[in-house]
C-alpha cells in the first residue's frame, strides 16, 4: 500500500498546506494537459477520412502520404526542441510565471491556425501552426516542473510534481479519446476532424488566463536579487506572516542555497552552463541521462503515440472506428499504469530494476506481435472481425503497455534529476528535454516510411533495441533511490560500478549513521547541504 501521509523534514504549521499552493500548482499543470492531449491526438486525427478528403490526401500514393503525415506530426518535435532550448534563456531572464504566460499564449497562436487551415489554404498553415504549438509546449515543458518543484513545500512536493504527470497522461486519454468520440457521433466532414485540432486552445487557454494569477517561485525572484518581493511571495504561499519562523527558516535556506550555487557555479546566465562543460564527470552524467531518453524512444513509444492507428492496422484491426476504441484503451491503461508507478513502484522497486524490467517485458511482447504479423499477415487477410491470433496480439499490445508504462514512461526524468547537482540542474534539465524531443522528433519523423518498407520488421526493430537496453542499464545506470544528494558522485566514482554502486553507497551510509549513533561521528549538515538535498526534483516527462 502506497504511503500517501505527509513526512515533514520540520514541524510545519498545518497553514502552508493552504490551497494557495495546490492553486497554483494546478494551474501551472495545465501546460502538461496540453502537452499530452496535443501528444496524443494528432495521430488519429490525421488518419480520419474527413482530414484525408479536406486536404486531398486520399489520392496520394503511400510514399506520398507517408511523407506528408510524417511532417504533420514531426513538426511538433522539432518546435518543442528548439522551445526546450529556448526554455532555459525565458526562465531565466523572465521567470517562470512570465515564461508559463508565453508558452501559452505562443500554444494558442499555433492552435488557431491549426484551425484555420482548410482545403482552401493547403497544409503549410497547419506546418506552420504544428511547429509554433512545439515551440510553446517546449518550453512550458521545461518551466512548468520547476515552477512546481520550486514552489512546493518539501512534505507535499512529490505530490504537486506528481500531479504535472497526471495531468500529462489525462490529457493524453482526452487526446485518444476525442478522436473516437466525434467519429461515432459526427458524421465526415470538416467539423469533424476539426473539433479536436479546436479542443487544443482549452488548455492553453486556460493556461494563458491562469498564469497571471500565479505567484512568482520565490526561488527564482532570490537568483535575480529581488529578495523583498521574494519573501511577500513565501509569506503568501505558505499562507503566513513574513516574520513567523517557519518562514524565517525557509526564506534563511534559500538565500544560503543560492548563495552556495553561485559559488560552485557561479553568476549570471552562462554559469551552469560553464560549469558542465568544464566538469568531465557531469558531461558523462549529461550523456547518461540524454542517452536514457534515446532508448525510451526505442521502446517504441512515440510511434505508438502517434501512430496508434497505424499500428492497430498492422495487428489487423480494421474500421476507424474500432481503431480509434483500441486506441483509447491504451491511453486509460497508461494513466492507470503511470499512477501505479507514482505512488507505489518507483521508489520500491526503484529506478533501475523498473527500467530493466519494462525493457525485457516489452521485449517479448513486441517479438511476439512481430511473429503473429509475420506468420498471419493481416494486412493481407483483411476482415470484419479480428480472429483468435489478432486478439491475442492485441493482448500482448496491451501487456506491453503494461510494461513500459511503470518503466521508461517517467523514470528517466526521476534518474535525470537526481544524478545533478542543484546548481546545474536548470541548465541539465533543458539539455534532457531538448534530447527528448529530438529522439521524438526522429521516430514520428520515419515511421510511416518503417512501417510500409519493413512491415512486421518494425516490432522486431523496437524489440530488439529493447533488449540491447537492458545490457545498457545493467552496465551504464546505477540505481538511485534512497540516495541522498550529496553523496550521489559516489554512485559514479571509478571504484564502483553501476551493478554495484548502490549497494557500496548505502553501505557506508549506514555504517556512517551507526558510528554517529555510537558517538563516533558527528554529523552537522550545513544549511547549504540541507537546503540543496531537499530540492532534490522528481521531474517526470513522458511521453
Amino acid at each position: 500500500m502506497a504511503n500517501l501521509a505527509r513526512i515533514e523534514d520540520r514541524p510545519t504549521p498545518p497553514q502552508v498546506y493552504s490551497w494557495r499552493v495546490y492553486v497554483n500548482a494546478l494551474i501551472a499543470t495545465f501546460a502538461a494537459i496540453m502537452i499530452g492531449y496535443d501528444s496524443a491526438f494528432i495521430g488519429t486525427s490525421i488518419s480520419l477520412t474527413s482530414f484525408k478528403t479536406e486536404f486531398d490526401l486520399l489520392e496520394k500514393s503511400t510514399s506520398e502520404l507517408d511523407l506528408i503525415s510524417a511532417n504533420i506530426v514531426s513538426m511538433y518535435q522539432a518546435g518543442c526542441f528548439f522551445g526546450s532550448i529556448f526554455g532555459y534563456p525565458i526562465g531565466y531572464f523572465y521567470g517562470r510565471k512570465f515564461g508559463l504566460m508565453i508558452a501559452g499564449a505562443v500554444f494558442c497562436v499555433g492552435a488557431a491556425l491549426q484551425v484555420s487551415a482548410s482545403s482552401h489554404t493547403g497544409l503549410g498553415i497547419m506546418y506552420g501552426g504544428r511547429v509554433i504549438v512545439g515551440l510553446g509546449i517546449g518550453v512550458a515543458s521545461n518551466l512548468a516542473p520547476i515552477y512546481v518543484a520550486e514552489i512546493a513545500p518539501p512534505a507535499i512536493r512529490g505530490r504537486l510534481v506528481g500531479m504535472y504527470e497526471m495531468c500529462w497522461q489525462i490529457g493524453g486519454v482526452i487526446g485518444f479519446w476525442i478522436n473516437y468520440g466525434v467519429t461515432e457521433h459526427i458524421a465526415s466532414s470538416h467539423k469533424q476532424w476539426i473539433i479536436a485540432f479546436a479542443v487544443q486552445l482549452i488548455p492553453g487557454g486556460l493556461l494563458l488566463i491562469g498564469t497571471p494569477l500565479m505567484t512568482e517561485s520565490p526561488r527564482f525572484l532570490v537568483t535575480r536579487d529581488r529578495n523583498g518581493q521574494a519573501l511577500r511571495n513565501l509569506s503568501y504561499l505558505r499562507n503566513l506572516p513574513h516574520d513567523a519562523p517557519y518562514i524565517v527558516q525557509e526564506f534563511s535556506e534559500i538565500e544560503a542555497a543560492v548563495a552556495h550555487e553561485r559559488s560552485l557555479a557561479g553568476a549570471g546566465f552562462f554559469g551552469p552552463v560553464k560549469t558542465v562543460m568544464a566538469d568531465t564527470k557531469l558531461i558523462q552524467r549529461l550523456l547518461l541521462g540524454i542517452s536514457l531518453f534515446a532508448w525510451q524512444n526505442a521502446t517504441g513509444i512515440n510511434a505508438i503515440n502517434y501512430y496508434s492507428p497505424t499500428v492497430f492496422k498492422s495487428i489487423g484491426i480494421t474500421g476507424s472506428s474500432t481503431s480509434l476504441l483500441t486506441t483509447g484503451v491504451f491511453g486509460l491503461i497508461k494513466l492507470v499504469c503511470a499512477m501505479v508507478w507514482l505512488l507505489y513502484l518507483v521508489d520500491q522497486l526503484g529506478r533501475r530494476n523498473l527500467l530493466m524490467i519494462g525493457s525485457a517485458g516489452g521485449a517479448v511482447c513486441m517479438y511476439y506481435i512481430g511473429a503473429y504479423i509475420a506468420v498471419a499477415d493481416p494486412a493481407s487477410h483483411s476482415t470484419k472481425t479480428v480472429d483468435a491470433g489478432g486478439k491475442s496480439a492485441v493482448a500482448f499490445f496491451y501487456l506491453w503497455t503494461i510494461f513500459y508504462s511503470p518503466s521508461w514512461n517517467g523514470t528517466p526524468w526521476v534518474v535525470g534529476a537526481e544524478i545533478f547537482p542543484q546548481h546545474v540542474r536548470t541548465f541539465t534539465q533543458a539539455c534532457m528535454a531538448a534530447g527528448n524531443w529530438l529522439f521524438a522528433f526522429l521516430i514520428a519523423r520515419f515511421t510511416p516510411q518503417m512501417f510500409t518498407s519493413m512491415g512486421y520488421g518494425v516490432y522486431l526493430f523496437f524489440a530488439s533495441l529493447m533488449v540491447v537496453s537492458v545490457f545498457f542499464v545493467f552496465f551504464f545506470v546505477p540505481e538511485t533511490k534512497q540516495v541522498p544528494l550529496e553523496r550521489m558522485d559516489e554512485l559514479f566514482a571509478p571504484d564502483v560500478k553501476a551493478w554495484n554502486a548502490h549497494a557500496i553507497v548505502t553501505g557506508r551510509m549506514k555504517d556512517h549513521y551507526q558510528d554517529a549513533e555510537q558517538g563516533k561521528v558527528v554529523r552537522d549538515r550545513s544549511p547549504e547541504l540541507k537546503s540543496e538535498e531537499e530540492q532534490v526534483e522528481r521531474v517526470t516527462y513522458s511521453e
